[in-house]
C-alpha cells in the first residue's frame, strides 16, 4: 500500500495526465463543449449529464439526437419551443430509460426555471455552513421538479436518498472546476471548487477502494462523503480534480 505521500503523488500525476484536451473527444463532455453561450452550455450539459450511463459512444450519439432536435440552439429552443414541439418528441426514443415524454418534461422545467434566472447556478447554491452539494442537490430537485410526480422524477436522483447523485455531480464538475487545462468550464463563478465531490460509479468506486480512499461497500451517498474526506486530504481547494486520476485508472484498467 501506497503511503500518504506516495499516493497524493501518484493521484496527482494521474490527474494531471488525463485532465487534458484529448479527454474531451471520447467523452460525453464534448457535448457542451460545442456551444459558448452560459446557457447552452448548461441546458446542453445538464442533458448530456443526465443520459450518462452505459457506453460513451451511446451517450454521445443520444446527446446529439436531443442536440439535433432543438436544431442546435438548446437555449433557443427551451425558450422558444411550442407546445406542439413536444408533444412531437412523446413517441420518440432518446436513450435507454429516458425517453421523448422525459425530454419533453425537462425542456418545460427548463423553460420555467430560465423565465426566472439568468443561470442554473442560482439553484444550486451551496449554504455558508455547507461543506458539499448534499442539500443544493435536494433544493435543486424541489425547484426543478414539479410537486406532482413524474415518471421523469427518477432521472435526477436525490442524495436524501442516499443516491450517489453521480450524473448531477458530474455536471457540477464541468460547470464549476476551473483550470489551464479547458475540460471543465468554470463557468459559475459564485460556487466554491472546493465543496465538488467525486462522481461515484462502478469504475471510480472500486478504484477507490483499491487505493484505500474509502472502505464502504455500497457506492452511495456515505460513500461520497467518505471519498470527500480522503481526496480532500490531497487537496482541499480543488479536490474534483481526481475525478480525472480516479476515471483514468478505471478506463486504462492499470491497477488491476
Amino acid at each position: 500500500m501506497l503511503n500518504f505521500e506516495e499516493l497524493k503523488s501518484f493521484l496527482n500525476e494521474k490527474a494531471d495526465q488525463y485532465n487534458s484536451p484529448d479527454f474531451i473527444q471520447d467523452d460525453p463532455i464534448q457535448i457542451p463543449h460545442r456551444f459558448s453561450v452560459k446557457q447552452d452550455i448548461e441546458i446542453a450539459g445538464f442533458l448530456a449529464a443526465t443520459i450518462s450511463w452505459g457506453n460513451r459512444k451511446a451517450i454521445v450519439k443520444s446527446a446529439e439526437k436531443m442536440l439535433d432536435i432543438m436544431g442546435n440552439s438548446p437555449y433557443d429552443f427551451v425558450l422558444n419551443h411550442s407546445e406542439k414541439d413536444l408533444e412531437l418528441l412523446h413517441d420518440k426514443s432518446i436513450h435507454r430509460t429516458f425517453n421523448g415524454q422525459d425530454f419533453a418534461y425537462f425542456i418545460r422545467q427548463f423553460n420555467k426555471v430560465y423565465k426566472e434566472n439568468e443561470s442554473l447556478e442560482n439553484l444550486f447554491k451551496v449554504g455558508d455552513d455547507e461543506t458539499n452539494f448534499f442539500h443544493a442537490i435536494e433544493r435543486f430537485r424541489n425547484n426543478f421538479l414539479d410537486t406532482e410526480k413524474h415518471r421523469s422524477h427518477k432521472h435526477i436522483s436525490s442524495p436524501y436518498k442516499n443516491s450517489s447523485s453521480k450524473r448531477i455531480i458530474m455536471f457540477l464538475r464541468w460547470m464549476v472546476r476551473k483550470d489551464r487545462h479547458g475540460v471543465d468550464f468554470g463557468i459559475w463563478k459564485n460556487t466554491d471548487q472546493k465543496n465538488l465531490s467525486i462522481p461515484l460509479d462502478v469504475h471510480t468506486g472500486n478504484i477507490s477502494r483499491k487505493l484505500g480512499l474509502v472502505s464502504r461497500a455500497q457506492n452511495d451517498w456515505k460513500t461520497v462523503e467518505e471519498l470527500d474526506v480522503a481526496i480532500r486530504k490531497f487537496d482541499e481547494h480543488d479536490p474534483a480534480k481526481y475525478d480525472f486520476a480516479l476515471f483514468g485508472l478505471g478506463v486504462t484498467k492499470e491497477l488491476l
